[in-house]
Protein backbone atom coordinates (compact mmCIF):
# COMPACT_ATOMS: atom_id res chain seq x y z
CA UNK A 1 0.00 0.00 0.00
CA UNK A 2 1.17 3.52 -0.80
CA UNK A 3 0.62 6.12 1.70
CA UNK A 4 0.81 9.84 1.39
CA UNK A 5 3.87 11.63 3.06
CA UNK A 6 2.30 13.59 6.64
CA UNK A 7 3.92 16.92 4.46
CA UNK A 8 1.56 16.21 1.38
CA UNK A 9 -1.16 15.83 3.75
CA UNK A 10 -0.45 18.79 5.99
CA UNK A 11 -0.10 21.11 2.95
CA UNK A 12 -2.91 20.49 0.55
CA UNK A 13 -6.83 20.75 1.74
CA UNK A 14 -8.33 18.05 1.63
CA UNK A 15 -12.39 16.99 1.57
CA UNK A 16 -14.74 14.32 1.26
CA UNK A 17 -15.63 12.96 -1.79
CA UNK A 18 -19.21 13.68 -2.46
CA UNK A 19 -21.67 11.40 -3.58
CA UNK A 20 -22.78 11.73 -7.40
CA UNK A 21 -26.44 13.12 -7.71
CA UNK A 22 -28.64 11.90 -10.56
CA UNK A 23 -30.09 14.07 -13.34
CA UNK A 24 -26.85 16.76 -12.33
CA UNK A 25 -26.49 17.79 -16.27
CA UNK A 26 -29.99 18.74 -16.84
CA UNK A 27 -30.13 20.25 -13.39
CA UNK A 28 -27.59 23.20 -13.97
CA UNK A 29 -29.64 26.15 -16.42
CA UNK A 30 -28.37 26.41 -19.64
CA UNK A 31 -29.39 29.59 -21.33
CA UNK A 32 -29.06 31.12 -24.94
CA UNK A 33 -28.16 35.13 -24.75
CA UNK A 34 -30.39 35.27 -27.89
CA UNK A 35 -33.31 33.87 -26.45
CA UNK A 36 -36.23 36.19 -26.47
CA UNK A 37 -37.16 34.92 -22.76
CA UNK A 38 -33.46 35.00 -21.66
CA UNK A 39 -33.60 37.79 -19.50
CA UNK A 40 -36.60 35.72 -17.24
CA UNK A 41 -34.17 32.93 -17.34
CA UNK A 42 -31.18 34.29 -16.51
CA UNK A 43 -33.13 35.77 -13.29
CA UNK A 44 -34.88 32.48 -12.45
CA UNK A 45 -30.89 30.95 -12.73
CA UNK A 46 -29.37 33.69 -10.74
CA UNK A 47 -31.85 33.23 -7.48
CA UNK A 48 -32.14 29.31 -7.78
CA UNK A 49 -28.56 29.05 -8.11
CA UNK A 50 -26.30 31.90 -8.37
CA UNK A 51 -24.66 30.32 -11.66
CA UNK A 52 -25.62 29.19 -15.04
CA UNK A 53 -24.40 27.91 -18.66
CA UNK A 54 -24.85 30.81 -21.52
CA UNK A 55 -24.39 29.66 -24.88
CA UNK A 56 -25.12 31.17 -28.38
CA UNK A 57 -22.68 34.26 -26.47
CA UNK A 58 -20.89 35.23 -29.64
CA UNK A 59 -17.86 35.06 -28.19
CA UNK A 60 -15.26 34.21 -31.34
CA UNK A 61 -14.05 30.54 -30.40
CA UNK A 62 -10.15 30.74 -32.05
CA UNK A 63 -10.56 33.73 -29.18
CA UNK A 64 -10.41 31.55 -26.86
CA UNK A 65 -8.79 28.96 -28.15
CA UNK A 66 -5.35 31.13 -28.99
CA UNK A 67 -5.45 32.59 -25.39
CA UNK A 68 -5.62 29.09 -23.99
CA UNK A 69 -2.67 28.00 -25.95
CA UNK A 70 -0.82 31.08 -25.14
CA UNK A 71 -1.58 30.33 -21.44
CA UNK A 72 -0.70 26.95 -21.76
CA UNK A 73 2.64 27.42 -23.14
CA UNK A 74 3.49 29.92 -19.96
CA UNK A 75 2.35 27.11 -18.00
CA UNK A 76 4.64 24.88 -19.09
CA UNK A 77 7.90 26.98 -18.87
CA UNK A 78 10.39 25.75 -16.16
CA UNK A 79 9.58 26.52 -12.86
CA UNK A 80 12.16 29.30 -12.65
CA UNK A 81 11.39 31.27 -15.53
CA UNK A 82 7.41 31.50 -14.25
CA UNK A 83 8.43 32.76 -10.85
CA UNK A 84 10.52 35.86 -12.97
CA UNK A 85 6.39 36.88 -13.53
CA UNK A 86 5.44 36.47 -9.91
CA UNK A 87 4.80 37.06 -6.83
CA UNK A 88 1.25 38.53 -7.59
CA UNK A 89 1.30 41.88 -5.94
CA UNK A 90 -1.80 41.80 -6.79
CA UNK A 91 -0.62 41.34 -10.35
CA UNK A 92 1.42 38.56 -11.47
CA UNK A 93 2.44 34.83 -11.24
CA UNK A 94 1.55 32.61 -8.26
CA UNK A 95 1.88 28.99 -7.51
CA UNK A 96 0.04 27.26 -4.76
CA UNK A 97 -0.56 29.68 -2.34
CA UNK A 98 -3.92 31.59 -2.69
CA UNK A 99 -3.58 35.33 -1.09
CA UNK A 100 -2.47 36.09 1.98
CA UNK A 101 -4.26 34.37 4.84
CA UNK A 102 -2.88 30.50 4.60
CA UNK A 103 -5.06 28.98 1.52
CA UNK A 104 -3.64 26.82 -0.54
CA UNK A 105 -4.47 24.70 -3.76
CA UNK A 106 -3.07 22.31 -6.76
CA UNK A 107 -2.97 25.67 -8.86
CA UNK A 108 -0.93 27.96 -10.62
CA UNK A 109 -2.32 31.09 -11.96
CA UNK A 110 -1.34 34.36 -13.64
CA UNK A 111 -3.87 37.32 -12.25
CA UNK A 112 -3.74 40.27 -14.81
CA UNK A 113 -5.15 43.64 -14.88
CA UNK A 114 -7.92 44.66 -17.69
CA UNK A 115 -7.92 48.01 -17.42
CA UNK A 116 -5.36 50.77 -18.03
CA UNK A 117 -2.60 47.73 -18.46
CA UNK A 118 -3.49 44.69 -19.50
CA UNK A 119 -0.16 42.94 -18.39
CA UNK A 120 2.77 43.51 -16.42
CA UNK A 121 5.84 44.19 -17.81
CA UNK A 122 7.47 41.29 -15.62
CA UNK A 123 4.51 38.95 -17.19
CA UNK A 124 4.87 40.26 -21.00
CA UNK A 125 9.23 39.61 -20.32
CA UNK A 126 8.39 35.60 -19.92
CA UNK A 127 6.83 36.00 -23.76
CA UNK A 128 10.15 36.34 -25.13
CA UNK A 129 9.74 35.61 -28.31
CA UNK A 130 6.66 37.78 -29.02
CA UNK A 131 5.07 39.32 -26.07
CA UNK A 132 2.57 41.42 -28.25
CA UNK A 133 0.99 38.35 -29.42
CA UNK A 134 0.34 37.48 -25.86
CA UNK A 135 -0.99 40.93 -25.33
CA UNK A 136 -2.77 41.17 -28.04
CA UNK A 137 -4.60 37.91 -27.33
CA UNK A 138 -5.67 38.75 -23.91
CA UNK A 139 -6.94 42.10 -24.98
CA UNK A 140 -9.07 40.55 -27.96
CA UNK A 141 -11.08 37.83 -25.17
CA UNK A 142 -11.58 40.46 -22.66
CA UNK A 143 -13.12 42.76 -25.24
CA UNK A 144 -15.45 40.39 -26.27
CA UNK A 145 -16.26 38.94 -22.81
CA UNK A 146 -16.71 42.36 -21.29
CA UNK A 147 -19.06 43.26 -24.47
CA UNK A 148 -20.90 39.62 -23.49
CA UNK A 149 -20.55 40.49 -19.74
CA UNK A 150 -22.86 44.32 -20.38
CA UNK A 151 -25.20 42.29 -22.25
CA UNK A 152 -25.91 39.76 -19.51
CA UNK A 153 -26.44 42.62 -16.95
CA UNK A 154 -28.96 44.60 -18.84
CA UNK A 155 -30.72 41.38 -19.39
CA UNK A 156 -30.60 41.09 -15.47
CA UNK A 157 -31.93 44.55 -15.08
CA UNK A 158 -34.40 44.14 -17.55
CA UNK A 159 -35.41 41.08 -16.23
CA UNK A 160 -35.56 42.47 -12.71
CA UNK A 161 -37.31 45.80 -13.69
CA UNK A 162 -34.59 47.63 -13.02
CA UNK A 163 -34.06 51.78 -14.51
CA UNK A 164 -32.38 52.74 -16.78
CA UNK A 165 -30.92 48.74 -17.83
CA UNK A 166 -27.42 50.05 -17.29
CA UNK A 167 -27.37 50.14 -13.57
CA UNK A 168 -25.24 47.68 -12.97
CA UNK A 169 -23.27 47.72 -16.64
CA UNK A 170 -22.34 50.74 -16.60
CA UNK A 171 -19.89 49.85 -13.03
CA UNK A 172 -17.91 47.41 -15.54
CA UNK A 173 -17.71 49.93 -18.35
CA UNK A 174 -16.49 52.57 -16.12
CA UNK A 175 -12.68 53.78 -16.44
CA UNK A 176 -11.63 53.34 -13.10
CA UNK A 177 -13.46 49.51 -12.81
CA UNK A 178 -11.39 47.50 -10.43
CA UNK A 179 -12.16 44.22 -12.82
CA UNK A 180 -9.33 41.70 -13.19
CA UNK A 181 -8.80 38.75 -15.19
CA UNK A 182 -7.57 35.25 -13.92
CA UNK A 183 -5.79 32.79 -15.76
CA UNK A 184 -6.04 29.31 -13.74
CA UNK A 185 -3.75 25.96 -14.68
CA UNK A 186 -4.23 22.47 -12.66
CA UNK A 187 -1.68 20.70 -13.00
CA UNK A 188 -2.24 16.53 -13.54
CA UNK A 189 -2.48 15.36 -9.70
CA UNK A 190 -0.90 11.64 -9.08
CA UNK A 191 -2.16 12.21 -5.02
CA UNK A 192 -5.52 12.29 -6.27
CA UNK A 193 -5.34 8.78 -6.85
CA UNK A 194 -3.96 7.66 -3.58
CA UNK A 195 -6.42 9.89 -1.97
CA UNK A 196 -9.18 8.16 -3.48
CA UNK A 197 -8.29 5.22 -1.66
CA UNK A 198 -9.51 6.85 1.29
CA UNK A 199 -12.68 8.48 -0.25
CA UNK A 200 -10.70 11.89 -0.54
CA UNK A 201 -9.82 14.54 -3.18
CA UNK A 202 -7.24 16.96 -3.50
CA UNK A 203 -8.66 20.64 -3.95
CA UNK A 204 -7.45 22.63 -6.43
CA UNK A 205 -9.08 25.81 -5.17
CA UNK A 206 -10.54 25.64 -2.22
CA UNK A 207 -14.78 26.28 -1.77
CA UNK A 208 -15.70 30.18 -1.80
CA UNK A 209 -17.62 32.60 -3.62
CA UNK A 210 -16.69 35.62 -5.59
CA UNK A 211 -16.77 38.95 -4.37
CA UNK A 212 -17.23 40.86 -7.56
CA UNK A 213 -20.77 41.81 -9.57
CA UNK A 214 -20.46 38.45 -11.91
CA UNK A 215 -17.75 36.49 -12.74
CA UNK A 216 -17.69 34.62 -16.51
CA UNK A 217 -15.44 31.35 -16.70
CA UNK A 218 -14.58 29.58 -19.52
CA UNK A 219 -12.24 26.31 -19.26
CA UNK A 220 -11.51 23.37 -21.38
CA UNK A 221 -12.82 19.84 -21.37
CA UNK A 222 -11.21 18.88 -18.01
CA UNK A 223 -13.45 18.36 -15.15
CA UNK A 224 -13.19 19.68 -11.61
CA UNK A 225 -15.88 22.57 -10.98
CA UNK A 226 -18.41 22.25 -8.25
CA UNK A 227 -20.97 24.39 -7.18
CA UNK A 228 -22.94 24.40 -3.81
CA UNK A 229 -26.81 23.73 -3.89
CA UNK A 230 -28.80 25.79 -1.34
CA UNK A 231 -29.45 22.47 0.23
CA UNK A 232 -25.66 22.60 0.56
CA UNK A 233 -25.03 19.56 -1.52
CA UNK A 234 -22.14 19.74 -3.67
CA UNK A 235 -22.40 18.79 -7.39
CA UNK A 236 -20.39 18.46 -10.31
CA UNK A 237 -20.74 20.72 -13.31
CA UNK A 238 -20.12 19.12 -16.77
CA UNK A 239 -17.39 20.92 -18.65
CA UNK A 240 -17.93 22.54 -22.06
CA UNK A 241 -15.16 24.53 -23.69
CA UNK A 242 -17.11 26.39 -26.23
CA UNK A 243 -19.55 27.55 -23.55
CA UNK A 244 -19.31 30.36 -20.58
CA UNK A 245 -20.24 29.93 -17.11
CA UNK A 246 -21.58 32.79 -15.03
CA UNK A 247 -21.15 33.47 -11.35
CA UNK A 248 -23.50 35.81 -8.91
CA UNK A 249 -20.66 37.71 -7.18
CA UNK A 250 -21.05 39.01 -3.51
CA UNK A 251 -21.94 42.76 -4.66
CA UNK A 252 -24.76 41.66 -7.11
CA UNK A 253 -26.12 39.68 -3.92
CA UNK A 254 -25.91 42.81 -1.75
CA UNK A 255 -27.23 45.16 -5.03
CA UNK A 256 -30.39 42.55 -5.47
CA UNK A 257 -31.13 42.43 -1.27
CA UNK A 258 -30.37 38.65 -1.11
CA UNK A 259 -32.60 37.44 -4.36
CA UNK A 260 -29.43 36.26 -5.83
CA UNK A 261 -27.13 34.49 -4.19
CA UNK A 262 -23.44 34.42 -4.64
CA UNK A 263 -22.71 30.67 -5.67
CA UNK A 264 -20.00 29.07 -3.65
CA UNK A 265 -17.83 26.98 -5.97
CA UNK A 266 -15.02 25.10 -5.40
CA UNK A 267 -12.59 22.73 -8.51
CA UNK A 268 -11.03 19.48 -7.47
CA UNK A 269 -7.62 18.50 -8.86
CA UNK A 270 -7.26 15.71 -11.61
CA UNK A 271 -5.50 12.54 -11.82
CA UNK A 272 -5.31 12.22 -15.73
CA UNK A 273 -5.93 16.38 -17.50
CA UNK A 274 -4.86 18.90 -16.80
CA UNK A 275 -7.41 22.06 -16.06
CA UNK A 276 -6.78 25.58 -17.73
CA UNK A 277 -9.52 28.00 -16.77
CA UNK A 278 -10.16 31.63 -17.74
CA UNK A 279 -11.67 34.14 -15.08
CA UNK A 280 -12.76 37.42 -16.12
CA UNK A 281 -14.43 38.98 -12.81
CA UNK A 282 -16.18 41.87 -13.46
CA UNK A 283 -15.65 44.34 -10.51
CA UNK A 284 -16.86 48.27 -10.16
CA UNK A 285 -14.72 51.29 -9.12
CA UNK A 286 -12.91 51.44 -6.03
CA UNK A 287 -15.06 54.09 -5.07
CA UNK A 288 -18.91 52.99 -5.74
CA UNK A 289 -20.92 52.40 -3.07
CA UNK A 290 -22.43 49.10 -2.77
CA UNK A 291 -26.08 48.84 -1.21
CA UNK A 292 -29.49 47.26 -2.39
CA UNK A 293 -31.23 49.11 -5.15
CA UNK A 294 -34.05 50.29 -4.35
CA UNK A 295 -36.21 49.37 -7.77
CA UNK A 296 -35.59 46.20 -6.60
CA UNK A 297 -36.93 46.18 -3.15
CA UNK A 298 -40.94 46.00 -2.38
CA UNK A 299 -42.61 48.56 -0.40
CA UNK A 300 -41.11 48.28 3.37
CA UNK A 301 -38.66 45.80 2.49
CA UNK A 302 -35.68 46.91 4.48
CA UNK A 303 -31.96 46.34 3.44
CA UNK A 304 -30.33 42.95 4.38
CA UNK A 305 -26.84 45.08 4.37
CA UNK A 306 -24.79 47.91 5.46
CA UNK A 307 -23.64 50.34 2.65
CA UNK A 308 -20.18 50.21 1.68
CA UNK A 309 -17.83 51.07 -1.12
CA UNK A 310 -16.24 48.43 -3.09
CA UNK A 311 -12.92 49.33 -1.53
CA UNK A 312 -14.31 48.88 1.60
CA UNK A 313 -15.52 45.21 0.38
CA UNK A 314 -12.21 44.31 -1.17
CA UNK A 315 -10.40 45.36 2.42
CA UNK A 316 -12.31 43.36 4.84
CA UNK A 317 -12.37 40.40 2.24
CA UNK A 318 -8.72 40.23 1.31
CA UNK A 319 -8.61 39.90 5.77
CA UNK A 320 -10.27 36.71 5.10
CA UNK A 321 -9.95 33.08 4.27
CA UNK A 322 -11.59 31.61 1.13
CA UNK A 323 -14.43 29.16 3.02
CA UNK A 324 -15.16 32.47 5.26
CA UNK A 325 -18.49 34.43 5.01
CA UNK A 326 -17.34 37.47 4.15
CA UNK A 327 -20.80 39.27 3.84
CA UNK A 328 -21.52 38.35 7.06
CA UNK A 329 -19.92 41.74 8.93
CA UNK A 330 -21.97 44.04 6.47
CA UNK A 331 -25.27 42.02 7.69
CA UNK A 332 -28.04 43.72 9.12
CA UNK A 333 -30.41 41.88 11.53
CA UNK A 334 -33.36 41.81 9.63
CA UNK A 335 -35.35 38.91 7.12
CA UNK A 336 -35.34 38.77 3.17
CA UNK A 337 -38.48 39.49 1.40
CA UNK A 338 -38.65 36.69 -0.87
Amino acid sequence: MVVLSQTALDYYSLMKTCKPTSGLFNGIPVIDLKDPQAKFLIVEACKEFGFFKLVNHGVPFEFMTKLESLALNFFNLPQSEKDKAGPPDPFGYGNKRIGPNGDVGWIEYLLLNTNSQITSHNILSIFKENPEVFRSAVKDYITEVKRMSDEVLELIAEGLGIKPKNVLSKMLRDEKSDSCFRLNYYPTCPEVQLQALSGRNLIGFGEHTDPQIISVLRSNNTTGLQICLKDGTWVSVPPDQSSFFINVGDALQVMTNGRFRSVKHRVLADTKRSRISMIYFGGPPLSQKIAALPCVMKEGEESLYEQFTWCEYKKSAYKSRLADYRLGVFEKNCRPIV
